[in-house]
Protein backbone atom coordinates (compact mmCIF):
# COMPACT_ATOMS: atom_id res chain seq x y z
CA UNK A 1 0.00 0.00 0.00
CA UNK A 2 2.94 2.31 0.58
CA UNK A 3 4.76 1.52 -2.64
CA UNK A 4 5.81 4.41 -4.90
CA UNK A 5 4.32 4.43 -8.38
CA UNK A 6 6.32 6.14 -11.10
CA UNK A 7 4.24 8.30 -13.43
CA UNK A 8 5.67 9.85 -16.60
CA UNK A 9 6.09 13.61 -16.45
CA UNK A 10 3.76 14.16 -19.39
CA UNK A 11 1.00 12.16 -17.68
CA UNK A 12 1.42 14.06 -14.39
CA UNK A 13 1.34 17.36 -16.30
CA UNK A 14 -1.84 16.27 -18.10
CA UNK A 15 -3.53 15.37 -14.78
CA UNK A 16 -2.59 18.76 -13.28
CA UNK A 17 -3.84 20.56 -16.41
CA UNK A 18 -7.17 18.70 -16.37
CA UNK A 19 -7.58 19.46 -12.66
CA UNK A 20 -6.92 23.15 -13.30
CA UNK A 21 -9.47 23.19 -16.14
CA UNK A 22 -12.06 21.49 -13.92
CA UNK A 23 -11.38 24.01 -11.15
CA UNK A 24 -11.83 26.90 -13.55
CA UNK A 25 -14.94 25.42 -15.18
CA UNK A 26 -16.74 24.42 -11.97
CA UNK A 27 -15.71 27.08 -9.47
CA UNK A 28 -13.73 30.10 -10.65
CA UNK A 29 -15.51 30.93 -13.94
CA UNK A 30 -19.08 30.62 -12.54
CA UNK A 31 -18.06 32.71 -9.52
CA UNK A 32 -16.50 35.41 -11.68
CA UNK A 33 -19.53 35.37 -13.98
CA UNK A 34 -21.85 35.79 -10.97
CA UNK A 35 -19.80 38.73 -9.64
CA UNK A 36 -19.74 40.45 -13.06
CA UNK A 37 -23.46 39.87 -13.61
CA UNK A 38 -24.25 41.29 -10.16
CA UNK A 39 -22.15 44.39 -10.82
CA UNK A 40 -23.73 44.80 -14.26
CA UNK A 41 -27.25 44.57 -12.78
CA UNK A 42 -26.35 47.23 -10.20
CA UNK A 43 -25.01 49.52 -12.95
CA UNK A 44 -28.13 48.99 -15.08
CA UNK A 45 -30.34 49.68 -12.07
CA UNK A 46 -28.57 52.99 -11.44
CA UNK A 47 -28.77 53.87 -15.15
CA UNK A 48 -32.51 53.17 -15.27
CA UNK A 49 -33.05 55.46 -12.28
CA UNK A 50 -31.27 58.27 -14.13
CA UNK A 51 -32.74 57.70 -17.60
CA UNK A 52 -36.25 58.92 -18.44
CA UNK A 53 -36.70 56.03 -20.88
CA UNK A 54 -35.22 52.98 -19.19
CA UNK A 55 -33.31 50.13 -20.85
CA UNK A 56 -35.81 47.35 -21.49
CA UNK A 57 -35.09 43.67 -20.59
CA UNK A 58 -35.35 42.71 -24.28
CA UNK A 59 -32.33 44.85 -25.05
CA UNK A 60 -30.34 43.25 -22.22
CA UNK A 61 -31.13 39.67 -23.28
CA UNK A 62 -28.14 37.65 -24.44
CA UNK A 63 -27.67 37.85 -28.19
CA UNK A 64 -27.71 34.06 -28.65
CA UNK A 65 -31.11 33.90 -26.94
CA UNK A 66 -32.52 36.67 -29.15
CA UNK A 67 -31.19 34.98 -32.28
CA UNK A 68 -32.94 31.73 -31.29
CA UNK A 69 -36.17 33.55 -30.39
CA UNK A 70 -36.19 35.28 -33.76
CA UNK A 71 -35.24 32.17 -35.72
CA UNK A 72 -37.95 30.00 -34.13
CA UNK A 73 -40.63 32.66 -33.81
CA UNK A 74 -43.97 31.12 -34.96
CA UNK A 75 -44.44 33.75 -37.68
CA UNK A 76 -40.94 33.16 -39.00
CA UNK A 77 -41.50 29.39 -39.01
CA UNK A 78 -44.70 29.90 -41.02
CA UNK A 79 -42.88 32.19 -43.46
CA UNK A 80 -40.02 29.68 -43.83
CA UNK A 81 -42.45 26.85 -44.49
CA UNK A 82 -44.32 28.90 -47.11
CA UNK A 83 -41.03 29.92 -48.74
CA UNK A 84 -39.91 26.28 -48.92
CA UNK A 85 -43.18 25.30 -50.61
CA UNK A 86 -43.00 28.15 -53.12
CA UNK A 87 -39.34 27.65 -54.09
CA UNK A 88 -39.05 23.88 -53.69
CA UNK A 89 -36.05 24.27 -51.37
CA UNK A 90 -35.59 21.86 -48.44
CA UNK A 91 -37.01 23.14 -45.18
CA UNK A 92 -33.63 22.65 -43.46
CA UNK A 93 -31.86 24.83 -46.06
CA UNK A 94 -34.44 27.59 -45.66
CA UNK A 95 -34.06 27.50 -41.87
CA UNK A 96 -30.28 27.78 -42.21
CA UNK A 97 -30.80 30.98 -44.22
CA UNK A 98 -33.24 32.27 -41.58
CA UNK A 99 -30.69 31.60 -38.82
CA UNK A 100 -27.97 33.38 -40.83
CA UNK A 101 -30.23 36.42 -41.36
CA UNK A 102 -31.09 36.48 -37.65
CA UNK A 103 -27.41 36.40 -36.65
CA UNK A 104 -26.70 39.22 -39.10
CA UNK A 105 -29.53 41.46 -37.86
CA UNK A 106 -29.63 40.99 -34.08
CA UNK A 107 -27.37 43.34 -32.07
CA UNK A 108 -25.35 42.51 -28.96
CA UNK A 109 -26.07 45.48 -26.71
CA UNK A 110 -23.49 46.13 -24.00
CA UNK A 111 -24.39 48.92 -21.52
CA UNK A 112 -20.74 49.55 -20.69
CA UNK A 113 -19.84 49.86 -24.39
CA UNK A 114 -22.74 52.27 -24.95
CA UNK A 115 -22.53 54.55 -21.91
CA UNK A 116 -18.77 54.49 -21.37
CA UNK A 117 -16.92 53.70 -24.58
CA UNK A 118 -19.54 54.77 -27.14
CA UNK A 119 -20.65 57.88 -25.26
CA UNK A 120 -17.04 58.93 -24.67
CA UNK A 121 -16.14 58.51 -28.33
CA UNK A 122 -19.29 60.28 -29.54
CA UNK A 123 -18.80 63.18 -27.12
CA UNK A 124 -15.13 63.59 -28.00
CA UNK A 125 -15.65 63.40 -31.77
CA UNK A 126 -18.72 65.65 -31.84
CA UNK A 127 -17.17 68.36 -29.67
CA UNK A 128 -13.84 68.18 -31.48
CA UNK A 129 -15.46 68.83 -34.86
CA UNK A 130 -18.33 71.16 -33.94
CA UNK A 131 -19.69 73.58 -31.39
CA UNK A 132 -22.50 71.26 -30.33
CA UNK A 133 -25.80 72.71 -29.15
CA UNK A 134 -29.28 71.53 -28.19
CA UNK A 135 -31.21 74.43 -29.67
CA UNK A 136 -34.65 73.45 -28.44
CA UNK A 137 -36.21 70.58 -26.55
CA UNK A 138 -39.87 70.16 -25.64
CA UNK A 139 -39.01 68.82 -22.19
CA UNK A 140 -42.59 69.15 -21.00
CA UNK A 141 -43.89 67.03 -23.88
CA UNK A 142 -41.11 64.47 -23.45
CA UNK A 143 -41.79 64.21 -19.73
CA UNK A 144 -45.43 63.31 -20.47
CA UNK A 145 -44.43 60.24 -22.51
CA UNK A 146 -45.41 57.14 -20.59
CA UNK A 147 -42.17 55.30 -19.66
CA UNK A 148 -43.92 52.07 -20.74
CA UNK A 149 -44.37 53.40 -24.29
CA UNK A 150 -42.34 52.28 -27.24
CA UNK A 151 -40.49 55.45 -28.28
CA UNK A 152 -39.08 56.07 -31.74
CA UNK A 153 -36.93 59.12 -32.54
CA UNK A 154 -37.59 60.17 -36.17
CA UNK A 155 -34.89 62.37 -37.68
CA UNK A 156 -33.80 64.10 -40.84
CA UNK A 157 -30.61 62.66 -42.30
CA UNK A 158 -27.95 65.27 -43.09
CA UNK A 159 -24.69 63.44 -42.41
CA UNK A 160 -23.22 60.21 -41.11
CA UNK A 161 -22.34 62.33 -38.07
CA UNK A 162 -26.07 62.21 -37.20
CA UNK A 163 -25.59 58.83 -35.50
CA UNK A 164 -22.79 60.19 -33.33
CA UNK A 165 -24.41 63.53 -32.55
CA UNK A 166 -27.85 62.30 -31.53
CA UNK A 167 -26.49 59.33 -29.55
CA UNK A 168 -24.31 61.77 -27.60
CA UNK A 169 -27.07 64.32 -26.92
CA UNK A 170 -29.76 61.72 -26.13
CA UNK A 171 -27.57 59.71 -23.74
CA UNK A 172 -28.97 61.58 -20.73
CA UNK A 173 -32.46 60.35 -21.66
CA UNK A 174 -32.04 56.85 -23.06
CA UNK A 175 -29.98 54.36 -25.07
CA UNK A 176 -30.91 54.44 -28.76
CA UNK A 177 -31.08 51.50 -31.13
CA UNK A 178 -30.27 52.43 -34.74
CA UNK A 179 -30.77 50.63 -38.01
CA UNK A 180 -27.46 50.85 -39.88
CA UNK A 181 -26.67 49.91 -43.46
CA UNK A 182 -23.97 47.85 -45.12
CA UNK A 183 -21.32 50.53 -44.54
CA UNK A 184 -21.18 49.51 -40.85
CA UNK A 185 -20.36 45.84 -41.60
CA UNK A 186 -16.64 46.57 -41.93
CA UNK A 187 -14.39 44.82 -39.39
CA UNK A 188 -13.73 45.81 -36.60
CA UNK A 189 -16.29 48.63 -36.76
CA UNK A 190 -19.22 46.19 -36.86
CA UNK A 191 -18.34 44.75 -33.43
CA UNK A 192 -18.43 48.16 -31.74
CA UNK A 193 -21.62 49.20 -33.53
CA UNK A 194 -23.39 45.94 -32.68
CA UNK A 195 -22.36 46.24 -29.01
CA UNK A 196 -23.98 49.70 -28.93
CA UNK A 197 -27.35 48.21 -29.85
CA UNK A 198 -27.45 48.95 -33.59
CA UNK A 199 -28.94 46.34 -35.91
CA UNK A 200 -27.81 45.81 -39.49
CA UNK A 201 -30.13 46.02 -42.47
CA UNK A 202 -29.70 45.42 -46.20
CA UNK A 203 -31.46 48.52 -47.45
CA UNK A 204 -32.18 47.37 -50.99
CA UNK A 205 -32.64 43.65 -50.47
CA UNK A 206 -35.39 42.08 -52.58
CA UNK A 207 -35.23 38.73 -50.75
CA UNK A 208 -38.73 38.25 -49.24
CA UNK A 209 -37.44 35.83 -46.61
CA UNK A 210 -34.84 38.33 -45.42
CA UNK A 211 -37.43 41.11 -45.31
CA UNK A 212 -39.71 38.89 -43.22
CA UNK A 213 -36.96 38.17 -40.68
CA UNK A 214 -36.05 41.87 -40.47
CA UNK A 215 -39.71 42.83 -40.10
CA UNK A 216 -40.22 40.40 -37.25
CA UNK A 217 -37.12 41.60 -35.39
CA UNK A 218 -38.27 45.23 -35.63
CA UNK A 219 -41.71 44.20 -34.35
CA UNK A 220 -40.25 42.23 -31.45
CA UNK A 221 -38.06 45.17 -30.43
CA UNK A 222 -40.95 47.63 -30.72
CA UNK A 223 -43.39 45.42 -28.82
CA UNK A 224 -40.78 45.08 -26.06
CA UNK A 225 -40.38 48.85 -25.66
CA UNK A 226 -36.87 49.22 -27.10
CA UNK A 227 -36.15 52.91 -27.81
CA UNK A 228 -35.26 53.22 -31.50
CA UNK A 229 -34.04 55.92 -33.85
CA UNK A 230 -34.94 55.93 -37.55
CA UNK A 231 -34.36 58.16 -40.56
CA UNK A 232 -37.66 58.18 -42.50
CA UNK A 233 -35.89 59.64 -45.55
CA UNK A 234 -34.11 56.30 -45.95
CA UNK A 235 -30.74 57.89 -46.73
CA UNK A 236 -28.69 61.07 -46.71
CA UNK A 237 -30.17 64.17 -48.31
CA UNK A 238 -28.30 64.74 -51.57
CA UNK A 239 -29.32 68.39 -52.07
CA UNK A 240 -29.76 69.51 -48.44
CA UNK A 241 -33.56 69.53 -48.60
CA UNK A 242 -35.85 67.10 -46.80
CA UNK A 243 -36.61 63.97 -48.82
CA UNK A 244 -39.94 62.21 -49.16
CA UNK A 245 -40.37 59.59 -46.42
CA UNK A 246 -39.72 55.91 -47.06
CA UNK A 247 -41.91 54.02 -44.66
CA UNK A 248 -40.44 50.51 -44.59
CA UNK A 249 -39.31 50.34 -40.95
CA UNK A 250 -42.29 52.39 -39.72
CA UNK A 251 -44.60 50.04 -41.58
CA UNK A 252 -43.00 47.06 -39.83
CA UNK A 253 -43.54 48.70 -36.43
CA UNK A 254 -47.18 49.47 -37.14
CA UNK A 255 -48.28 46.11 -38.56
CA UNK A 256 -48.77 44.72 -35.05
CA UNK A 257 -49.59 47.97 -33.22
CA UNK A 258 -52.83 47.80 -31.25
CA UNK A 259 -54.26 51.30 -30.48
CA UNK A 260 -56.19 49.81 -27.55
CA UNK A 261 -53.22 47.79 -26.26
CA UNK A 262 -51.24 48.37 -23.11
CA UNK A 263 -48.19 49.92 -24.79
CA UNK A 264 -48.41 53.14 -26.80
CA UNK A 265 -46.06 53.96 -29.69
CA UNK A 266 -44.67 57.52 -29.57
CA UNK A 267 -42.69 59.24 -32.31
CA UNK A 268 -40.33 62.03 -31.21
CA UNK A 269 -39.42 64.38 -34.11
CA UNK A 270 -35.74 65.35 -34.11
CA UNK A 271 -34.28 68.10 -36.32
CA UNK A 272 -30.55 68.19 -37.13
CA UNK A 273 -28.49 70.84 -38.88
CA UNK A 274 -24.81 71.70 -39.39
CA UNK A 275 -22.84 74.74 -40.44
CA UNK A 276 -20.74 72.30 -42.41
CA UNK A 277 -21.64 68.78 -43.51
CA UNK A 278 -18.46 66.77 -43.96
CA UNK A 279 -19.82 64.89 -47.00
CA UNK A 280 -21.48 67.88 -48.71
CA UNK A 281 -19.51 67.82 -51.97
CA UNK A 282 -19.74 64.04 -52.29
CA UNK A 283 -23.52 64.20 -51.78
CA UNK A 284 -23.89 66.90 -54.42
CA UNK A 285 -21.80 64.82 -56.81
CA UNK A 286 -24.14 61.87 -56.24
CA UNK A 287 -27.16 64.11 -56.87
CA UNK A 288 -25.69 65.21 -60.21
CA UNK A 289 -24.91 61.64 -61.28
CA UNK A 290 -21.16 61.95 -60.76
CA UNK A 291 -21.11 60.21 -57.39
CA UNK A 292 -21.02 56.52 -58.32
CA UNK A 293 -17.56 56.20 -56.86
CA UNK A 294 -15.82 53.00 -55.96
CA UNK A 295 -14.78 52.10 -52.44
CA UNK A 296 -11.12 52.88 -53.21
CA UNK A 297 -11.93 56.31 -54.62
CA UNK A 298 -14.18 57.12 -51.65
CA UNK A 299 -11.48 56.04 -49.20
CA UNK A 300 -8.89 58.09 -51.11
CA UNK A 301 -11.06 61.19 -50.93
CA UNK A 302 -11.68 60.73 -47.21
CA UNK A 303 -7.95 60.20 -46.58
CA UNK A 304 -7.06 63.32 -48.56
CA UNK A 305 -9.59 65.35 -46.56
CA UNK A 306 -8.23 63.97 -43.27
CA UNK A 307 -4.62 64.74 -44.23
CA UNK A 308 -5.53 68.28 -45.23
CA UNK A 309 -7.21 68.85 -41.86
CA UNK A 310 -4.19 67.35 -40.08
CA UNK A 311 -1.84 69.75 -41.89
CA UNK A 312 -4.03 72.71 -40.91
CA UNK A 313 -4.00 71.48 -37.31
CA UNK A 314 -0.18 71.25 -37.28
CA UNK A 315 0.09 74.74 -38.75
CA UNK A 316 -2.26 76.11 -36.10
CA UNK A 317 -4.82 77.15 -38.75
CA UNK A 318 -7.45 74.50 -38.10
CA UNK A 319 -10.88 75.57 -36.86
CA UNK A 320 -13.93 73.56 -35.89
CA UNK A 321 -16.62 73.25 -38.56
CA UNK A 322 -19.01 75.74 -37.00
CA UNK A 323 -22.15 74.81 -35.10
CA UNK A 324 -24.03 71.52 -35.03
CA UNK A 325 -27.45 71.65 -33.41
CA UNK A 326 -30.21 69.19 -32.57
CA UNK A 327 -33.80 70.02 -31.62
CA UNK A 328 -36.21 67.60 -29.93
CA UNK A 329 -39.84 68.29 -30.80
CA UNK A 330 -43.22 67.36 -29.32
CA UNK A 331 -43.90 63.59 -29.24
CA UNK A 332 -46.67 62.24 -31.48
CA UNK A 333 -48.71 59.46 -29.86
CA UNK A 334 -49.72 56.75 -32.34
CA UNK A 335 -52.62 55.83 -30.09
CA UNK A 336 -53.98 59.40 -30.19
CA UNK A 337 -53.29 59.62 -33.94
CA UNK A 338 -55.27 56.42 -34.56
CA UNK A 339 -58.19 57.54 -32.38
CA UNK A 340 -58.25 60.97 -34.00
CA UNK A 341 -58.54 59.43 -37.47
CA UNK A 342 -60.67 56.51 -36.33
CA UNK A 343 -58.39 53.87 -37.86
CA UNK A 344 -56.68 50.68 -36.80
CA UNK A 345 -53.97 50.00 -39.38
CA UNK A 346 -53.98 46.26 -38.68
CA UNK A 347 -57.43 45.71 -40.15
CA UNK A 348 -57.30 47.97 -43.21
CA UNK A 349 -57.22 46.76 -46.82
CA UNK A 350 -53.86 47.20 -48.54
CA UNK A 351 -54.67 50.40 -50.45
CA UNK A 352 -56.38 52.10 -47.51
CA UNK A 353 -53.50 51.14 -45.25
CA UNK A 354 -50.97 52.56 -47.72
CA UNK A 355 -52.89 55.85 -47.82
CA UNK A 356 -52.94 56.10 -44.02
CA UNK A 357 -49.22 55.29 -43.81
CA UNK A 358 -48.50 57.97 -46.39
CA UNK A 359 -50.47 60.49 -44.34
CA UNK A 360 -48.58 59.49 -41.20
CA UNK A 361 -45.24 59.74 -43.01
CA UNK A 362 -46.04 63.25 -44.26
CA UNK A 363 -47.11 64.31 -40.76
CA UNK A 364 -43.94 62.94 -39.21
CA UNK A 365 -41.67 64.58 -41.80
CA UNK A 366 -43.58 67.83 -41.38
CA UNK A 367 -42.96 67.68 -37.62
CA UNK A 368 -39.27 66.93 -38.22
CA UNK A 369 -38.97 69.78 -40.73
CA UNK A 370 -40.49 72.26 -38.27
CA UNK A 371 -37.83 71.54 -35.63
CA UNK A 372 -34.77 71.67 -37.90
CA UNK A 373 -32.44 74.26 -36.29
CA UNK A 374 -31.74 77.46 -38.23
CA UNK A 375 -27.95 77.93 -38.05
CA UNK A 376 -25.77 80.86 -39.21
CA UNK A 377 -24.45 79.29 -42.43
CA UNK A 378 -27.91 78.21 -43.65
CA UNK A 379 -29.31 81.63 -42.77
CA UNK A 380 -26.59 83.62 -44.57
CA UNK A 381 -26.72 81.28 -47.60
CA UNK A 382 -30.49 81.77 -47.85
CA UNK A 383 -30.08 85.54 -47.57
CA UNK A 384 -27.41 85.63 -50.30
CA UNK A 385 -29.65 83.63 -52.64
CA UNK A 386 -32.77 85.75 -52.06
CA UNK A 387 -32.32 87.63 -55.28
CA UNK A 388 -31.70 84.48 -57.29
CA UNK A 389 -27.98 84.22 -56.51
CA UNK A 390 -24.91 85.34 -58.39
CA UNK A 391 -25.08 89.09 -57.80
CA UNK A 392 -23.04 91.00 -55.22
CA UNK A 393 -24.79 91.98 -51.99
CA UNK A 394 -23.46 94.83 -49.87
CA UNK A 395 -22.47 94.14 -46.28
CA UNK A 396 -25.23 96.33 -44.83
CA UNK A 397 -27.83 94.79 -47.16
CA UNK A 398 -26.66 91.25 -46.31
CA UNK A 399 -26.99 91.93 -42.58
CA UNK A 400 -30.45 93.40 -43.12
CA UNK A 401 -31.58 90.43 -45.23
CA UNK A 402 -30.21 87.85 -42.79
CA UNK A 403 -31.70 89.47 -39.71
CA UNK A 404 -35.01 89.95 -41.52
CA UNK A 405 -35.07 86.23 -42.41
CA UNK A 406 -34.23 85.30 -38.82
CA UNK A 407 -37.09 87.38 -37.44
CA UNK A 408 -39.51 86.07 -40.04
CA UNK A 409 -38.58 82.49 -39.20
CA UNK A 410 -38.78 83.12 -35.47
CA UNK A 411 -42.23 84.67 -35.84
CA UNK A 412 -43.34 81.57 -37.78
CA UNK A 413 -42.28 79.31 -34.91
CA UNK A 414 -38.92 78.16 -36.24
CA UNK A 415 -36.04 77.68 -33.81
CA UNK A 416 -33.28 80.10 -34.80
CA UNK A 417 -29.97 79.62 -33.04
CA UNK A 418 -28.31 83.00 -32.47
CA UNK A 419 -24.78 82.60 -31.08
CA UNK A 420 -24.17 84.75 -28.00
CA UNK A 421 -27.71 86.10 -28.50
CA UNK A 422 -26.15 88.62 -30.92
CA UNK A 423 -27.73 88.89 -34.38
CA UNK A 424 -24.78 90.81 -35.83
CA UNK A 425 -22.37 88.18 -34.59
CA UNK A 426 -24.53 85.40 -36.07
CA UNK A 427 -24.24 86.99 -39.52
CA UNK A 428 -20.48 87.41 -39.11
CA UNK A 429 -20.10 83.74 -38.10
CA UNK A 430 -22.07 82.46 -41.08
CA UNK A 431 -20.32 84.74 -43.55
CA UNK A 432 -16.87 83.90 -42.16
CA UNK A 433 -17.53 80.16 -42.59
CA UNK A 434 -18.58 80.64 -46.21
CA UNK A 435 -15.58 82.87 -47.00
CA UNK A 436 -13.13 80.44 -45.36
CA UNK A 437 -14.49 77.62 -47.52
CA UNK A 438 -14.19 79.83 -50.63
CA UNK A 439 -17.91 79.63 -51.34
CA UNK A 440 -18.35 83.40 -51.07
CA UNK A 441 -15.95 86.18 -52.05
CA UNK A 442 -15.76 89.93 -51.74
CA UNK A 443 -16.73 91.51 -55.05
CA UNK A 444 -17.66 95.04 -56.04
CA UNK A 445 -17.82 96.29 -52.48
CA UNK A 446 -20.12 93.47 -51.42
CA UNK A 447 -20.33 89.69 -51.12
CA UNK A 448 -21.11 87.27 -53.94
CA UNK A 449 -21.02 83.49 -54.51
CA UNK A 450 -17.76 82.17 -55.97
CA UNK A 451 -18.24 81.01 -59.54
CA UNK A 452 -19.25 77.35 -59.62
CA UNK A 453 -20.19 77.20 -55.93
CA UNK A 454 -23.88 78.11 -56.23
CA UNK A 455 -24.97 74.44 -55.86
CA UNK A 456 -23.18 74.18 -52.52
CA UNK A 457 -24.72 77.45 -51.31
CA UNK A 458 -28.16 76.16 -52.30
CA UNK A 459 -27.38 72.92 -50.42
CA UNK A 460 -27.06 74.85 -47.15
CA UNK A 461 -29.99 77.15 -47.90
CA UNK A 462 -32.15 74.09 -48.63
CA UNK A 463 -31.69 72.91 -45.04
CA UNK A 464 -34.24 75.55 -43.96
CA UNK A 465 -36.24 75.76 -47.20
CA UNK A 466 -39.24 73.98 -45.64
CA UNK A 467 -39.38 76.66 -42.92
CA UNK A 468 -39.44 79.45 -45.52
CA UNK A 469 -42.07 77.82 -47.73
Amino acid sequence: MDRTIAVPLWAASLVVLLAAVALLDRFLVPGARWILRRRLNLVIGRLNQRLHLSIQPFKLTRREVLVDRLTYDPRILEAAEAHARETGQPQAAVMRRVAAYAREIVPAFRPYAYFRLGYGIARTVARALYRVRIGYSDDEGLSRVDPRSSVVFVMNHRSNMDYVLVAYLAAERTALSYAVGEWAQVWPLHTLIRSMGAYFIRRNSSDPLYRRVLERYVQMATESGVVQAVFPEGGLSRDGALRAPRLGLLDYMLRTFDPAGGRDLCFVPVGINYDRVLEDRALLAQASGEGKRGVLRTATGATRFGLRQAVLLLLGRWHRFGYAAVNFGTPISMREWSLRRGVDLRGLPREARAAQLEALGQELMGAVGRVVPVLPVSLVAAALLQGGGGESVGTFELHARTQGLARRLGAAGAHVYVPRADEEYAVEVGLRMLVQRRLVEERGGGWAPVEGELPLLRYYANAIAQLLA
